[in-house]
């Protein structure tokens, strides 16, 4: 058993990834900012964390996570205001990254997007520009750490059922679509797998079991 800690614990992931993670046999926290959201955090099997960590600093924010063994940032500012979206999608989710370093927590997974990067050539002029942008920022930030990082960049997300399989970029996806459902089965997978460290794998839904798909 770990003890996992989710950033953006009420998101519509997040509450799929937690029973997931409780089903693998680990501990979860789920750190939310709205103390509303805290019963259904707790009804997903997670342990609530209210906490704004948008205003958190380096040193709160490692205090939150001591203890546990993995991060996943799973958190976002849901676009509209771009200023917001820079708060928390690129500033905060880089603050998270420096605090599991500081506290000692290694293993950290990242909600990316497929295409992130970059060269992700959104047009500065659309609404997408500053999530893509921050996005960017802090995924190449974590590229440049020690800690044992797997960044998942999932397709455009829906909310049809799971099917537990995907394809892979590097196995012919083209970035269509992808079930919340099965991006957190892909989460809860590659916790658990360690030839995932290390990578960015963009996925769609398609017809590899998600743990074979991961390995590649």
């Amino acid at each position: 058993m770990s003890r996992v800690a989710i950033f953006g614990g009420h998101g519509k992931i997040a509450l799929r990834l937690a029973p997931l993670l409780v089903a693998r046999g680990h501990e979860v926290g789920a750190i939310i900012r709205n103390p509303e959201h805290v019963n259904d955090v707790a009804n997903a099997g997670a342990t609530p964390v209210v906490a704004d960590i948008e205003t958190l600093d380096v040193e709160k924010i490692a205090a939150l996570i001591d203890g546990f063994d993995a991060v996943v940032w799973s958190a976002g500012a849901g676009g509209g205001d771009p200023k917001r979206t820079y708060a928390v999608d690129r500033d905060a989710a880089i603050r998270s990254v420096d605090a599991s370093g500081r506290a000692g927590v290694s293993r950290y997974v990242m909600v990316s997007y497929f295409g992130a990067g970059p060269d992700h050539g959104v047009d500065p002029g659309t609404s997408f520009h500053a999530y893509a942008d921050a996005k960017a920022s802090a995924d190449e930030y974590l590229r440049t750490t020690s800690l044992e990082w797997t960044i998942l960049g999932p397709s455009a997300l829906t909310l049809e059922p799971g099917t537990g399989s995907i394809t892979t970029r590097d196995a012919g996806a083209t970035g269509a679509s992808v079930t919340r459902d099965d991006v957190a089965a892909a989460i809860a997978a590659a916790l658990d797998d360690k030839s995932t460290v290390g990578r960015f794998i963009e996925f769609d839904n398609g017809d590899t079991p998600i743990a074979d798909a991961l390995r590649g």
